[in-house]
């Protein structure tokens, strides 16, 4: 898993994954990034993955026809993102594709490919491939745990609210139910996009 994680190709896959992210959800990424670095410098012994990216963990589906059922990643952090790698060699019209269950979408998935999708909240899974072919995934992702140990000033529930006073807890209870708004606002809309000019000829 070591050689994996440190090869040069998946050290591409995690920052092109993590680039993603600041392209498109620039709030998102530098809140997974502020947590990330918190979370770092207050254990040392604790190993960044990737110094590209800024998400905490990462899976490697070695296959060698990967395929994961409908489920949701309900650990991950409610309204985060994260980063699927499509990998093997396989027909990408025929199988392996991506399916988003509420949005009533499947999508060509080929090897190679990345996409970000919030797997908190959306069902998901992807098709077989054929017998002799092969699939593999890499995926990167903030677990919701981590947000909530850094938030609550790296301890665990029982001591975090061990003292509180009522009003306190009162409080604590008000920021709790505006998370999710405030996730939301992290989110771009259709207004905030900002097409950016194709410079690939320069």
């Amino acid at each position: 898993m070591s050689t994996v994680v440190h090869h040069k190709s998946f050290e591409r896959f995690a920052g092109f994954g993590s680039k993603v992210l600041a392209a498109w959800y620039p709030d998102l990424q530098s809140y997974y990034g502020e947590h990330l670095e918190a979370l770092l410098a207050n254990d040392p012994t604790l190993i960044r993955n990737y110094s590209s990216s800024v998400f905490a963990c990462a899976t490697v589906n070695f296959g060698p026809r990967t395929q994961c059922f409908r489920h949701t990643d309900c650990a991950n952090l409610p309204f985060g993102l994260c980063a699927i790698t499509s990998l093997g060699s396989f027909d990408h019209k025929q199988g392996g594709h991506l399916i988003l269950w509420q949005c009533r979408l499947v999508i060509e998935f080929p090897p190679g490919s990345t996409v970000l999708i919030p797997s908190a909240v959306i069902s998901h899974c992807n098709t077989a491939i054929g017998i002799n072919e092969h699939r593999y995934s890499f995926t990167q992702y903030s677990a919701g745990s981590l947000f909530r140990w850094i938030q609550h000033g790296f301890k665990l529930d029982d001591e975090y609210y061990k003292g509180m006073t009522e009003d306190e807890i009162s409080e604590d209870t008000k920021q709790n139910a505006s998370r999710w708004a405030n996730g939301l606002s992290m989110l771009p809309t259709l207004n905030t996009i900002r097409c950016t000019p194709d410079v690939s000829d320069d």
